[in-house]
């Protein structure tokens, strides 16, 4: 679903920019933003020849790290000839007196963005299907090898999780609007509890769920993997483990979880199930334990939803009605994480 964009990017001034750096370009232009694209905001821009992509930073005061669009456009470009679905990069420009901010452009793909893992706009076989497809894909990713892509530099040494957990406590910190013990509880038990680094570091999407992949709706093609700002080295288990977290929140349009769902009657597969077939698909010798990266997994989204409240009682959030709302879900994520672990707030 789009919507039209509140603060249209200046489109004169884009289409000069546009047609002075990217081969066949042709105005005129029309603009919209996309609803999704909390981060980083989205346009969807409609031309002559086709449609584009454009993701820029927000306005206003950002924190330390965040909105990182630069690695995404790297990461996309690096995975351009592997087996791992990515839209085409065409542009980067860090030149911030065209939008007022960095900014890329990528090659629209056509498909579905599936906001609801119950996927009520397919059929039982394509939603098999999907789910089939996104776990093969999650396995592809983790088998690439980031030196073969260039991609050698794109994480910091040392343990994940570990660097991890400090990274997103200091970011929760710098957006901590008012005391949340539940957070506070789940911080100190995953300080506690840090598992070792893992022996080959993969490349990690950092963000791995289905409104962050288009599908085709007829077979259940992966046709892009997209939003890749937190996307970094580190443990592959990480991924896995946030698609099951995801799972674990409440089902409808805010939640997009599966808590409650009878799965097994729309052609889902149990959190087991999954974690199996990708073993299987990843060539793993047994059954990986998710514990510690599930519970980091709640605690990192919560960290984001924070972010995300903060911007929008800022005044700078790309859809503050729904950020708000993002925002109010810290709390239940950090409590589902302490359920997950048995561990009293």
């Amino acid at each position: 679903m789009q919507e039209r964009s509140s603060d249209p990017l200046p489109i004169a001034a884009l289409e000069t920019y546009l047609s002075s750096v990217l081969p066949g370009f042709s105005g005129p232009m029309a603009i919209e933003k996309t609803s999704s694209g909390q981060s980083n905001p989205t346009f969807i821009l409609s031309a002559k020849r086709g449609k584009y992509v454009l993701r820029r930073k927000p306005d206003g005061v950002l924190l330390p790290a965040a909105h990182a669009i630069d690695r995404e456009f790297r990461v996309m470009a690096a995975l351009a000839d592997t087996n791992v679905v990515v839209p085409e990069m065409l542009h980067y420009c860090d030149d911030e007196s065209i939008l007022g901010a960095e900014f890329f452009l990528m090659s629209h793909v056509q498909g579905l963005t599936l906001n609801d893992p119950r996927c009520p706009e397919l059929s039982l076989e394509v939603r098999k299907a999907v789910y089939q497809n996104v776990n093969r894909m999650l396995a592809r990713l983790h088998a690439v090898d980031p030196k073969a892509v260039g991609l050698s530099d794109f994480g910091r040494p040392g343990n994940y999780f570990s660097r991890q957990l400090s990274r997103w406590t200091k970011q929760y910190r710098a957006s901590e609007t008012d005391n949340i013990s539940e957070m506070e509880t789940l911080i100190s038990w995953l300080e506690e509890a840090t598992p070792p680094a893992a022996e080959k570091p993969a490349l990690v999407h950092g963000d791995w769920r289905l409104d962050n992949l288009l599908v085709d709706g007829e077979t259940g093609a992966v046709r892009a993997i997209v939003d890749w700002e937190l996307s970094t080295l580190g443990h592959p288990h990480a991924d896995l483990a946030g698609q099951l977290m995801q799972w674990a929140m409440p089902a409808g349009e805010v939640g997009r979880g599966l808590a409650g769902v009878d799965r097994a009657s729309l052609g889902l597969p149990s959190d087991r199930e999954y974690v199996e077939l990708y073993a299987r698909n990843a060539g793993l010798s047994e059954i990986p334990d998710l514990s510690f990266p599930i519970a980091f997994s709640f605690f990192r989204m919560g960290a984001i939803l924070q972010g995300v409240k903060k911007r929008a009682l800022d005044g700078n959030a790309s859809n503050p009605e729904k950020a708000l709302r993002l925002g109010a879900f810290v709390p239940l994520f950090a409590q589902t994480a302490l359920e997950h672990l048995n561990v009293e707030a």
